[in-house]
């Protein structure tokens, strides 16, 4: 059985980067999917918005989805909105196509992410959920940063850029589906001794339901400053993933698709560093600290755009990614520690939908800006909004006695 549950583990782990990888693939393609169909600055940032729509209606609807109908279901139904993904992106049906290839990878992502994580911990052939929750962070943060990475790369030394990526991503996606579909149902905790797959035998599995974002009061005091911390960081995260490849392009005259692939991967590398490298340090001072250093990286964007440096820009990706990710692990750890056991799935749902607000409703609004008044403008604007943002988030954070004073981890 742990044979089983250790080759079910990777193979879980295997689809969850599969997955998420399809999620960022059409990154560093935006400048090409510009000229192709004819769409703007404001386009690009929508189909980037409308992925997050798709993650947000997914954990919406379907959060409690595989505690009913299984994780392998789940994961199958995930893969299967990733191949249609591509396969929306590969049918040339101009910008509603990519549009409906977009909310589809949403709705991937937000199918697989809480069901991966958790199909894991179950699945760990030790049971430890400390490795597992680090091998779910791994597994989601190099899928992230390898599909531009991917994308980049094929569209600079391979033929029909629009198309190769999204064929190897497909590719790609047979061997995650066999994956998954060879691993056992991970079982229950408290059927630890029942075979793979049969059902609990006296107790009934839970209704299916919409999970409903809550926000009990144990959690108000933290919650508004940890909020806006992460609504500004993952603003920055959302504005770097659908502008910065224009950024290159336009201001920075970069034409290489290889290079924004790469930088975007290593934003997504420096952010599972920063959450790994930063496990020691208190939850409570990790989220301010983690404010500090995506303030420094947001000020390295701006005196990028000012001087039109491509070096500076990458240095503060990195650092913005590094900041990203010390802070997210903080604010997770404080909401999941300070929320009731039996609210905390509601009061997530309500973190999680602060995350996607700010990876969305910004960048639209800097994607409608450079449109009337140009990247640079609108990018050292967008700059200045999020750092204001950063500073009254970091001391918020560091001023909260239950931030400041509770040794969460």
């Amino acid at each position: 059985m742990r044979v089983r549950h250790a080759a079910g583990f990777w193979g879980v782990a295997f689809a969850f980067g599969v997955t998420m990888a399809g999620t960022t693939l059409p990154t560093p393609l935006y400048p090409l999917l510009q000229h192709e169909f004819g769409f703007g600055e404001l386009a690009s940032t929508l189909l980037y918005a409308v992925y997050a729509a798709g993650v947000i209606a997914a954990l919406l609807l379907f959060g409690r989805a595989s505690d009913v109908l299984g994780r392998r279901r789940v994961l199958l139904a995930g893969s299967a909105c990733a191949a249609l993904s591509a396969i929306a992106f590969l049918g040339g049906a101009g910008l509603a196509g990519l549009l409906t290839g977009r909310v589809l990878s949403g709705l991937s992502a937000g199918l697989v992410t809480g069901t991966a994580t958790a199909a894991l911990g179950e699945l760990h052939p030790r049971g430890d959920q400390a490795h597992a929750g680090l091998v779910a962070t791994v597994a989601k943060m190099a899928g992230l940063g390898c599909g531009p990475l991917l994308s980049g790369v094929l569209a600079s030394v391979a033929p029909a850029p629009l198309r190769l990526p999204f064929l190897v991503h497909l590719a790609l996606l047979i061997p995650a589906a066999i994956a998954v579909w060879r691993t056992p149902e991970p079982p229950a905790a408290d059927a630890t001794d029942r075979p793979p797959l049969s059902p609990p035998p006296t107790r009934a599995r839970p209704r299916f339901r919409i999970v409903r974002p809550v926000l009990p009061a144990e959690v108000r005091p933290v919650f508004l400053p940890a909020a806006a911390a992460m609504f500004a960081a993952f603003a920055v995260f959302g504005l770097v993933a659908a502008v910065e490849p224009s950024m290159l392009v336009q201001l920075l005259e970069v034409r290489s698709p290889a290079v924004p692939g790469l930088v975007v991967f290593a934003m997504f590398a420096a952010s599972a560093a920063g959450q790994v490298l930063s496990r020691r340090v208190p939850a409570g001072r990790a989220l301010p600290i983690g404010c500090a250093v995506v303030l420094a990286g947001v000020g390295g964007l701006a005196a990028a755009i000012g001087t039109q440096s491509a070096a500076v820009l990458a240095a503060a990706t990195v650092v913005i990614g590094g900041g990203q990710g010390v802070a997210f692990r903080g604010a997770v750890a404080v909401v999941g520690a300070l929320a009731p056991a039996d609210q905390r799935a509601g009061t997530m749902s309500s973190f999680f939908l602060v995350v996607y607000l700010g990876i969305s409703v910004p960048v639209m609004l800097a994607g409608a800006a450079s449109a009337r008044w140009g990247l640079r403008l609108s990018g050292l604007a967008f700059a200045a909004a999020v750092a204001a943002l950063l500073v009254v988030a970091m001391f918020a954070t560091a001023s909260r006695p239950p931030l400041a004073s509770k040794r969460i981890r």
